[in-house]
């Protein structure tokens, strides 16, 4: 083929896009604002017209996606899953056969529902489930998350990628998905999957200590900084004395007096009022400090307000686009602003041992957080924390019965409806949306706050910047170098050269960028070697959601990092295999 040269809107395309995306990795700029802000650049400099901009507003997609955050909501707020949770769980045969009975049924929810909502309402029971049998959580919640991740490419409605890349498909002229068009790619792809999951956990994923480990084990362990009350019992007595040395569950590991620290701290250590005194332990066995007269709480001096039978202990996992990161505690006044106390914090698999106030958080940081019962309702539906669970083994209300057969009833339609091709997807979920809410099955409040806000953005701003990738000609100068380097190999080597590439793309962007970037190359690769767009359409739309090797590619995987105590390299271990399987399928099966 004729080579072909950049003009400058394609290289200011790409130098937008290459800003954009150092931005998003480096956590300097959430998905939404980046991909928006460098839609605007694009406009602004005439690479694209308003139309093209903002083409993405007027799309199906996002008001579809919007739609099916509501049915999800509805599903999990009724425990509508609870019940197919515990059939599935059963009395455990096996790691492997275990991992099975939760991975298939979670995949196969996870097809007709948003993901996020599954693995919010998974995570508790099937930690509780594998605690009372001895077997770490760290064993079952990242399969979970991986197994929603493959049930999110069976269908189309089961990830909003695919939707975004249906969306882009009937921008660029083509008929959109069909609800099941992109199963003879997504169901080997997930079966394959899911077999590989259950023969590598018992091999790869090692155990690692949770938060929610019953109180008899070595529960993963929190940092705690108390005070000597200067007039308190224990002031002037020994560490052995005054009841510190053999505290179940809790290790005093560091005493700080007038800014010097001594350790390691020996029984025979006279406490002095003042002195700040840092415990390592468990994360419900924190509750023994204050019960102790003469010490309280160095890192949250009204703590004494929240310690009532009206307040909980809660797990809150900090996500990429929580306006927490990258600052401290104290900086944003967590104390006021959230109305909780923050009395421990987890990252990596080790508890942090510093002042808890001077923290600068990150992605996947878990906050072990004493709050009013209501903290969850208050902050569940806002970027803050990415997942809001309780820690003290009380049961959610369940929904009444009819409630929960009307969620099921009304997703199933949906999937019935829009599979029969009776209305399209988008006319199908939005008059289950209402119908739901017309119903009360789910408030209308309820419903306008399970919106995703900035996903919404991501996705409608993502179709302008894939028409910047088409208008400029940088689609066809990418599409023309993966034929280049795939010349004579037949078109499946240039489609597994989109393949990797988006596979790439999506463990450091979201997987609605990714798709966005990369379809425009794909349909220029295939116009290139005369192959099927709507194929490499789908291969977009499939590798995009295949994000396997870190904590950060997917909203789920950062959901299970804290509370699963994992490490970064974990994810690798056990997605390194997943993620090759999965590019092989996609490639053989598009």
């Amino acid at each position: 083929m004729e080579p072909q040269t950049l003009g400058w809107q394609a290289w200011l395309t790409l130098g937008v896009v290459v800003a954009m995306f150092v931005a998003m990795v480096r956590g300097l700029a959430h998905p939404a604002p980046a991909i928006l802000g460098a839609v605007v650049v694009l406009l602004v400099t005439g690479v694209i017209d308003t139309a093209q901009a903002f083409s993405g507003f007027s799309n199906p997609a996002p008001i579809t996606v919007a739609a099916l955050y509501v049915l999800a909501r509805a599903i999990e707020d009724t425990g509508a899953l609870r019940p197919l949770v515990t059939a599935a769980l059963g009395d455990g045969t096996g790691l492997r056969t275990s991992l099975l009975r939760i991975g298939v049924p979670a995949a196969a929810a996870s097809a007709f529902l948003n993901n996020t909502p599954i693995v919010a309402m998974l995570m508790r029971p099937v930690s509780e489930w594998a605690q009372a049998r001895g077997v770490s959580p760290s064993r079952y919640l990242m399969p979970l998350s991986f197994a929603v991740i493959l049930g999110g490419v069976l269908t189309t409605i089961g990830t909003s990628t695919n939707l975004v890349v249906s969306g882009l498909l009937q921008n660029a002229g083509h008929a959109p998905f069909g609800l099941f068009e992109i199963t003879h790619v997504g169901l080997p792809m997930a079966a394959f999957g899911l077999v590989v999951v259950a023969i590598t956990v018992p091999w790869v994923l090692p155990d690692r200590i949770s938060p929610r480990t019953t109180l008899d084990a070595a529960g993963r362990d929190f940092v705690v900084r108390m005070i000597v009350d200067p007039h308190g019992a224990v002031a002037g007595k020994t560490v052995e004395a005054a009841g510190l040395r053999h505290l179940e569950g809790v290790f005093l590991v560091e005493i700080e007096r007038e800014g010097e620290p001594i350790a390691p701290v020996a029984p025979t250590t006279v406490l002095h009022g003042g002195d700040h005194l840092l415990f390592v332990g468990q994360a419900r066995l924190i509750l023994d400090l204050r019960n102790i007269d003469g010490l309280v709480s160095a890192e949250t001096p009204h703590l004494s307000e929240l310690e009532t039978p009206a307040h909980r202990f809660f797990e809150g996992v900090v996500g990429a686009a929580s306006p927490l990161l990258g600052r401290t505690p104290k900086e944003v006044g967590f104390r006021g602003r959230y109305q909780a106390a923050i009395v421990g914090i987890h990252r990596e698999g080790q508890p942090i041992v510093a002042k808890l106030g001077q923290v600068r958080l990150r992605v996947g940081d878990t906050l072990l957080l004493l709050a009013d019962r209501s903290f969850r309702d208050r902050w569940r539906d806002r970027p803050d924390f990415l997942v809001i669970s309780a820690l003290d083994g009380e049961a959610e209300p369940a929904a009444p019965r009819g409630k929960m057969l009307l969620a099921l009833g009304v997703t199933a339609a949906v999937v019935l409806v829009a599979g029969s091709g009776l209305l399209p997807i988008l006319e199908a979920s939005l008059v289950a949306a209402l119908l739901l809410v017309a119903t009360r099955t789910i408030s209308a409040r309820t419903a306008r706050d399970s919106v995703e806000i900035d996903v919404l953005i991501v996705i409608a701003a993502s179709f302008g910047l894939g028409a910047a990738i088409e208008q400029s000609g940088l689609a066809a100068v990418l599409g023309g170098e993966i034929v280049d380097l795939t010349s004579g190999l037949g078109w499946r080597w240039s489609l597994f050269g989109i393949v990797l590439a988006t596979v790439v793309l999506t463990e450091f962007i979201s997987n609605n960028a990714a798709a966005a970037l990369m379809f425009p190359i794909a349909m220029a690769t295939a116009r290139e070697v005369g192959a099927d767009p709507r194929s490499f359409a789908i291969a977009v739309a499939v590798s995009a959601s295949a994000s396997f090797l870190t904590p950060i590619g997917y909203q789920t995987n950062t959901m299970v990092y804290g509370p699963g105590g994992y490490r970064f390299s974990d994810y690798a271990r056990l997605g390194a295999p997943l993620t090759v399987g999965s590019v092989l399928m996609v490639v053989l099966f598009s």
